[in-house]
């Protein structure tokens, strides 16, 4: 159903552009018509092939110098998949497992391993005539639909994981550039968004809100349109919806088995090195307030305000996270290649801390469930990008369990995706 969606979209810009070609528009028209027009009229950009990331060499070297440090349960190993630039949100491709990786900054990547040896063998940009700006976000639909949200607009690209190895690749605009926010509220804060396609077919969308703590007076326009909050749109960009508000900059967004939406939250800087804590979240419905920007984090209250009185029924966190480690990116784990204790789990990437006196995070964590699906601990799992001297030797920002049952990671400081892979025998 939401690749008939994406089908009927591309076919209407098909046409329009085909109104364009028979003299509706002047010369000079057609000649600033971007790359991004020409691909969802399906024509040719001319843009020739992305450059091949190298994947050996001095910088793969120190990479794998450093995973030799990383610390991990018994059993388990680590080593890298490829080399990414600024690699952000993974993307696994539901059919051949080719991967898609956001970033912060103008280009989406595609990781290809040919021969399935678990090591990437080509690495390169990904529909490179396409003019991305901050294109953090990628999810994939059930059957195969890329998309990939940027700062302040929304595409979608149809069978990408089939197509993406010609510059030019069917694409459809699903929120058009300056709708997602408005354009007014672009800031360079807060603005790497995360996507997922939730059960209902619908792309849910995080919007992190520009500020430490908003100002009264921008409430009910966040409110309203979703920023410091959650949007779910259909696959068309129609019928868009608020799901969820009182968030100040979700990085992780997953659903569970049970169907319900779980995402990080980072809580408010300048209070404390050991307060207020990250969050650990759970939406059951629509219209639930996550408490902020009244809660900083848990259930410590902001100083703008505190002598306000918080909107009734605001839901606690399901867990509170170390303070001001970034958690970002989860992923639950549904594979079978960890032992069963790690089955139906979340795993959670720690971004590490900015502004820390001690820096703490830069780990991957493990939330063990019990089950009625309350989180049961919080431990980490994956420790050592962070030096005893407060370096950062990289910093995690998100986790996909590949389609062997091998747990991804994302660094955005080194610029790669790691692969932890279970060898302890039997479970």
């Amino acid at each position: 159903m939401r690749s008939q969606i994406l089908a009927a979209l591309l076919a209407s810009a098909a046409l329009a552009s085909g109104a364009l070609a028979q003299g509706a528009a002047p010369a000079e028209t057609k000649a600033k018509t971007d790359d991004l027009e020409k691909l969802q009229a399906f024509k040719s950009t001319g843009t020739a092939a992305a450059p091949e990331i190298p994947q050996t060499g001095r910088r793969a070297d120190a990479i794998r110098r450093t995973l030799a440090k990383v610390k991990l349960p018994e059993g388990f190993k680590i080593d890298l998949y490829a080399v990414v630039p600024d690699a952000r949100a993974i993307a696994v491709g539901p059919n051949a497992g080719v991967l898609f990786v956001g970033t912060r900054k103008s280009k989406v990547y595609t990781v290809t391993d040919r021969d399935k040896d678990r090591v990437a063998d080509e690495v390169r940009a990904f529909a490179p005539g396409i003019d991305f700006k901050i294109p953090n976000g990628v999810c994939f639909s059930r059957d195969g639909v890329l998309t990939v949200v940027e700062q302040n607009r929304v595409l979608a690209f149809p069978a990408a994981e089939f197509f993406y190895e010609n510059p030019d690749v069917a694409a459809g605009i699903v929120v058009k550039q300056g709708e997602l926010i408005p354009a007014a509220e672009e800031s360079y804060n807060h603005t790497a968004r995360v996507c997922r396609v939730g059960p209902d077919g619908k792309t849910y969308i995080a919007l992190g809100q520009p500020y430490n703590v908003p100002p009264a007076d921008k409430l009910d326009l966040y409110a309203k349109t979703g920023i410091g909050g959650i949007i779910r749109v259909d696959a068309d960009g129609k019928n868009r919806e608020v799901f969820a508000t009182g968030i100040r900059n979700s990085v992780g967004i997953e659903f569970a088995p049970d169907k319900s939406l779980w995402f990080t939250d980072n809580q408010v800087d300048g209070m404390g090195d050991d307060t207020p804590p990250g969050e650990l979240n759970r939406a059951t419905k629509a219209g639930e307030n996550f408490g902020f920007p009244w809660y900083g984090g848990g259930a410590v209250r902001t100083v703008e305000y505190k002598d306000q009185t918080p909107p009734a029924g605001t839901v606690p966190p399901l867990a509170e996270l170390p303070p001001h480690a970034a958690d970002l990116g989860l992923a639950f784990y549904n594979g079978r290649q960890f032992p069963q204790s790690y089955r139906g789990g979340l795993f959670i990437a720690e971004h590490g801390s900015w502004n820390r006196t001690t820096p703490v995070g830069a780990r991957i964590m493990f939330a063990a469930l019990d089950k009625d699906g309350k989180v049961a601990s919080v431990k980490p799992f994956a420790e050592g990008w962070l030096t005893a001297d407060g370096e950062y030797l990289g910093r995690p920002v998100d986790v996909a369990v590949l389609l062997d049952g091998s747990l991804l990671v994302s660094d955005d400081t080194a610029g790669a995706i790691y692969r932890i892979s279970y060898e302890g025998g039997a479970q």
